[in-house]
């Protein structure tokens, strides 16, 4: 599906900008994956900045612990930095979108909106299954009750917008295509973004699903990929 280099915010009027037009959007808090840190969240946190979000890029040791503990982690910067009355919005990329499943199954007091996953495989990961059988300590803790697929069911009430990548660049291709010739995948069900499978990335009570032509990495630094997570916080949607 083509979709445009960039999109100007619906919310915004010809003579708005987007420091004129913030008024009360939630917190954003921006949560990373296997082998990254904060950081790396930071274009993309700068770009839903400039259109009025206020973000949090939450940092954890994704290898050295199993997923309850980044949990843990989110909900006391959140109980020292935030109120849980005020509604809250999730962005996860890769493993951070499988964090979110698990923080909302355990922390159910907070008040979360809509949460958008980049390149999660929400069923499982092929790429991290194959790794995690020829050197486990690549994978470390965040193989088993996460990137196993064994992880919390996404509640209804969660309005989650999932974006996945079709480039595929990157290591874990290697596995993918070893393992597609194997499953003799059709052309339609190799997709996938140089880590993840698109078919990894679905989840049947998702609001929504987009596919662009991102890699699994590149895909933090893309502009479209910035734009339409800000319209689905906004909107509940992709733009189409």
């Amino acid at each position: 599906m083509s979709q445009p280099a960039a999109l100007k915010p619906s919310y915004l009027s010809v003579a708005d900008s987007p420091a004129t037009a913030r008024v009360n959007l939630p917190l954003v808090v921006l949560i990373h994956g296997l082998h990254q840190r904060g950081f790396i969240m930071s274009v993309l946190g700068k770009r839903l900045k400039a259109q009025g979000f206020d973000t949090h890029l939450h940092d954890y040791h994704s290898l050295s612990a199993p997923i309850e503990e980044h949990s843990r982690s989110l909900n006391l910067w959140l109980e020292a930095n935030y109120n849980p009355s005020d509604m809250l919005y999730l962005v996860g990329h890769s493993l951070g979108g499988l964090v979110i499943r698990d923080f909302i199954e355990r922390y159910p007091h907070w008040s979360i909106g809509r949460c958008v996953t980049l390149g999660t495989p929400h069923n499982g990961s092929i790429s991290a299954e194959y790794v995690s059988r020829l050197l486990p300590v690549a994978v470390g803790a965040a193989y088993q009750g996460a990137l196993d697929g064994d992880i919390a069911p996404l509640p209804d009430r969660i309005s989650l917008g999932v974006i996945a990548g079709n480039k595929p660049h990157g290591l874990g291709q290697l596995f993918l295509n070893h393992y597609k010739r194997k499953a003799k995948l059709s052309a339609e069900q190799s997709a996938h973004d140089g880590t993840v499978f698109v078919s990894e990335t679905r989840l049947v009570n998702a609001r929504d699903h987009l596919v662009l032509p991102v890699s699994h990495t590149g895909m933090l630094v893309n502009k479209t990929v910035a734009d339409q997570t800000s319209y689905f916080l906004l909107h509940g949607h992709f733009k189409r």
